[in-house]
């Protein structure tokens, strides 16, 4: 038995500005933008009931530095709604819905990100 668990406490990514990723992303995800900004360049946003946070992370913030290829996939149970909430929000979709299961976007800042119909 290993004292380093197998279940993940967080996700990084990097943001250029943290109160304006903070509104993003809670919009994104439906939560009012509440989270605390943490030593003006930190904001935690629980991601599960499991322990899991996407951090927000100014100070990692460098535009060679953003995620090229998606690092994480957002969760889904419709990815033809998925798919029109983000049209709808003007959000740039970079890819066409994959396979029926999946498509890419992207943040503000450049990050891919992934949303997938498990």
């Amino acid at each position: 038995m290993s004292i380093i668990s197998t279940k993940a406490g967080a996700i990084f990514i990097p943001v250029s500005s943290i109160e304006n990723a903070r509104e993003w992303y809670c919009s994104l995800l439906g939560l009012e933008p509440e989270y605390e900004i943490i030593a003006g360049h930190l904001c935690c946003i629980p991601f599960d009931n499991n322990g899991l946070n996407l951090v927000l992370d100014s100070n990692i913030y460098d535009k060679d530095a953003v995620y090229k290829n998606p690092a994480f996939h957002f969760n889904t149970d419709d990815i033809q709604k998925a798919y029109q909430f983000l049209q709808d929000k003007n959000i740039e979709i970079v890819t066409e819905i994959e396979n029926g299961h999946w498509f890419n976007f992207k943040d503000p800042d450049g990050n891919l990100l992934m949303a997938c119909y498990c």
